[in-house]
């Protein structure tokens, strides 16, 4: 090992986050009604393995050798049966690094396709849209959960300072709630709303 082959591994290294296990991305999904803007979720259907019965923005997994922009564009076409030229990104938005090893990137983008058109596959129970305006004037409730470490009974607390008296760290992840009719937009979703909103107030 040489200078020169550790500069050739890194001249060109583009970083990312450590840890990340999936990588998933999602849309912000505006849509025009009667000429005003709303935001289109979807209710996840029952039968899903992962967050069934739960809101959602569309978007999912990204691939193999995908873009973050060509997953969440695939994974919208597929969840909402329309095609790609109906799909309009304005730009991409924050990401998520989550405490799951999760790596969730989300874009803003505009449907251009009339609600009633829009006919979801078998992954979607439904869908429904809330008005950009609601979001802008109500604010989302917020918790706070507390990530802290659960060290199993094999770990090697003789190699550390302090042994088992050692003080962790303690992480903490906000939890917001977005509350419309009878719907109930929490968890990511929510998070990702609530940045989204934040960034029009700017």
């Amino acid at each position: 090992m040489n200078k020169e082959k550790i500069t050739k591994i890194f001249e060109n290294y583009v970083p990312k986050p450590i840890g990340i296990e999936r990588s998933f991305s999602v849309l912000i999904s505006l849509i025009e009604i009667e000429d005003s803007i709303h935001l289109l979720f979807e209710q996840r259907a029952d039968h899903l393995i992962r967050q069934p019965g739960e809101i959602s923005f569309p978007g999912g997994k990204i691939e193999v050798g995908e873009t973050p922009e060509n997953a969440v564009i695939r994974e919208a076409c597929e969840e909402l049966n329309i095609e790609p030229d109906l799909i309009e990104i304005l730009g991409s938005c924050d990401y998520l690094v989550t405490p799951f090893n999760d790596l969730i990137h989300s874009f803003v983008g505009l449907l251009k396709v009339d609600l009633e058109k829009i006919k979801p596959n078998i992954e979607v129970e439904y869908i429904f849209t809330v008005p950009l305006e609601y979001f802008l004037v109500h604010k989302p409730l917020k918790y706070e959960a507390y990530i802290t470490p659960e060290i199993n009974e094999v770990f090697p607390y003789e190699l550390i300072p302090k042994g088992k008296e050692y003080e962790w760290r303690v992480g903490k992840y906000p939890i917001y709630f977005y509350i419309y009719e009878n719907y109930i937009i929490w968890g990511i979703t929510a998070r990702f709303t609530y940045e989204f909103i934040r960034k029009l107030k700017l």
